[in-house]
C-alpha cells in the first residue's frame, strides 16, 4: 500500500505496517514487464477492473490473454499471507466482494474443484465477445479452442463485426 493511494480515510496504517506491506509486495508480486512495482491498491484495483469488465461487457481477448489479465489475483494470493494481520482484516471484505463479482461473471471448469488454491484460474468468462469471423457455432471461438473441455452452455459467445 502506498500512503498516497490510501482510499480509506478512517484507517491509518503505521509506518511499520506500510513497510511490512512493501516487503510483502516485494516478496510476492513482481513488477509486470516494463512496469512499476505493484502496490496493494493497484493489485486490488486491477482485480476489481477485470471483474467489472467481465460482469458488464464480457471478455474480448483470447484464452492466453485472459490468463494474463487475471495475473493480479495470483499476485494477491502470493502477497496476502505475507501482509500484516490488520491490513488483511481491513482489506479482506474488499477482496471477498471482488472475488464474488468474478465468480458471478465466470463459470467453473467442468469436473474441476471450484475452490482451493488458484480457483480463479479454473474459471472462464460467462460472456465472450469475438469478431464474427472468429466464431464457430457450438464450440469455442478462435483463441479459446485450447481450453481443455467443450464450451459449457453457460458461456455465451457474442459476435460483432
Amino acid at each position: 500500500m502506498n500512503p498516497a493511494d490510501d482510499h480509506t480515510d478512517a484507517i491509518v496504517l503505521s509506518a511499520e505496517e506500510y513497510d511490512a506491506v512493501r516487503a510483502a509486495l516485494t516478496a510476492g508480486a513482481s513488477p509486470r514487464a516494463g512496469g512499476q512495482p505493484p502496490t496493494l491498491n493497484s493489485l486490488l484495483e486491477q482485480w476489481s477492473d477485470i471483474a467489472a469488465e467481465l460482469e458488464q461487457e464480457g471478455y474480448s481477448d483470447c484464452a492466453p490473454e485472459f490468463h494474463n489479465s487475471i495475473w493480479c489475483r495470483s499476485a494477491l494470493a502470493k502477497v496476502w499471507p505475507l501482509l500484516p494481520l490488520r491490513v488483511r482484516s481491513i482489506r479482506q471484505p474488499e477482496l471477498d466482494r471482488i472475488d464474488e463479482q468474478y465468480r458471478q461473471a465466470t463459470v467453473p471448469w467442468p469436473s474441476r474443484p471450484e475452490e482451493g488454491a488458484g480457483w480463479w484460474n479454473r474459471r472462464v468468462p460467462r460472456r465472450l465477445e469475438v469478431e464474427a469471423s472468429e466464431h464457430r457455432e457450438g464450440d469455442w471461438p478462435l483463441g479459446w479452442e485450447t481450453t481443455p473441455f467443450p464450451r459449457p452452455a453457460a458461456v455465451e459467445v457474442i459476435t460483432w463485426g
